[in-house]
């Protein structure tokens, strides 16, 4: 009934929407915790922020990966 209604093209679109959107928001909670997690362990250690920067970037890769996937369903 809703392919009917949005046809073929609106559910690729819906699609990659979703894959892009879900991922991230995904993205964005771990690198939430993640970023309070390393500003708390760079507080004590100064030596730590090349590796809570590495680690707050991390998260981003999801948020690529859910563009290719976009990307391989309006290809």
């Amino acid at each position: 009934m809703v392919e009917v209604l949005i046809g073929d093209e609106g559910m690729k679109a819906l699609g990659a929407a979703l894959a892009i959107g879900i991922s991230a928001i995904g993205a964005a909670i771990a690198e939430k915790d993640i970023g309070a997690a390393a500003v708390g362990a760079m507080a004590e250690k100064e030596e730590l922020f090349v590796k809570g920067l590495i680690m707050t970037v991390l998260p981003e890769t999801i948020v690529l990966f859910g563009f290719v996937i976009a990307y391989l369903i309006l290809g």
